[in-house]
C-alpha cells in the first residue's frame, strides 16, 4: 500500500512539471515496452483493452476482465500505472476505488458519458460522484490521481457546437471543485479550445496530439498531459493487416 501511494503521489507531481506524455498501452508486452523507453508512467486505453479482449468500447467489457488487465500491467512494470475506468462501470465509488486499489492502479480516467442512457451525465451529479471517489480513495489510504475527462465535444455529447467549450469549461470547474486532479476535454484539442481551458479552469488540462498540434504547440499552450488513447494499439493493428496483404499476395503468386 506505502508503495500504491507513493506512485499516486508523483503520478500527481508529474503533472505540475514538465508536460506528462503518456504513450497508452493495453496489455503486459506493450506496458513494459513503454516503461522500457523511458516514459515515467504507464496509462492503459479502455478501447485498446476492450478490443484486444474481444469486446467493443463503450463499457462492453465486464469490468472484471478490464481490471485483470490492469493487475497484470501493475505487477509487470516498476512505474505508476492510471488506467482508464471509462465512466465507472456503474461501481459504487468505495467499490471502484476498492477495484482501482486492489489492481495496483494509481490513477484513473472517469468519463461524463453515460453508457446506459445515452447522452451525458448531468454535470452536478458527475461532480458529486467524482467527490466521492476522492473521499473513497482518501479513506483507502491511496490519493488516487483522477483525470475528469468531459465528454461535451463528442458527437454523442449532444451539445450544440457553439456551446461546447463553455460547457467543457463550465463541467471543468465543477469537476475540479468536487476534487479531480485533471480534466480532459477528448475531441476538443484545437489552439483554441485549450488555450482557454487552461486559461479558465485551475487544474491540469489533459490534451492530444494532432495534425495541427505537436507535442511543442500543446506545451506552448500549457498543456499539462498529453495522451494517446487507442492510437498506437491501431496502428499495430493497421500494420499487421497491411503485412497480411503483402503476405496474400506473395502467396497468390505460388499458386
Amino acid at each position: 500500500m506505502s508503495d500504491l501511494k507513493a506512485h499516486a503521489d508523483l503520478l500527481r507531481e508529474l503533472h505540475h512539471g514538465k508536460m506528462l506524455v503518456l504513450p497508452n498501452a493495453w496489455d503486459v508486452p506493450s506496458a513494459e515496452l513503454v516503461a522500457e523507453k523511458g516514459f515515467p508512467v504507464v496509462a492503459t486505453s479502455s478501447a485498446a483493452v476492450a478490443e484486444s479482449l474481444g469486446h467493443r468500447d463503450g463499457e462492453n467489457a465486464p469490468w472484471q476482465e478490464m481490471f485483470a488487465v490492469v493487475a497484470r500491467i501493475t505487477a509487470a512494470v516498476p512505474v505508476p500505472v492510471t488506467v482508464d475506468a471509462e465512466a465507472g462501470y456503474g461501481l459504487p465509488p468505495d467499490e471502484l476505488v476498492a477495484r482501482l486499489v486492489e489492481s495496483g492502479a494509481a490513477g484513473c480516467n472517469l468519463e461524463d458519458t453515460d453508457h446506459r442512457a445515452g447522452g451525458l451525465v448531468d454535470a452536478a451529479a458527475q461532480a458529486d460522484r467524482l467527490a466521492q471517489v476522492r473521499a473513497a480513495a482518501d479513506a483507502a489510504g491511496v490519493p488516487i490521481v483522477v483525470n475528469a475527462r468531459i465528454d461535451v465535444f463528442l458527437p454523442s455529447g449532444g451539445i450544440a457546437e457553439s456551446d461546447r467549450l463553455d460547457e467543457a469549461i463550465r463541467r471543468g470547474r465543477l469537476y475540479r471543485d468536487a476534487g479531480a486532479d485533471c480534466v480532459y476535454p477528448i475531441g476538443g484539442s484545437t489552439s483554441h479550445n485549450l488555450a482557454r481551458m487552461v486559461a479558465e479552469v485551475p487544474a491540469p488540462v489533459n490534451g492530444n496530439t494532432t495534425d495541427e498540434l505537436d507535442l511543442e504547440a500543446l506545451r506552448a499552450l500549457g498543456v499539462a498531459r498529453v495522451s494517446y488513447g487507442p492510437r498506437f494499439y491501431r496502428a499495430g493493428a493497421s500494420g499487421f493487416s497491411a503485412a497480411l496483404d503483402r503476405l496474400s499476395a506473395e502467396t497468390n503468386l505460388l499458386r
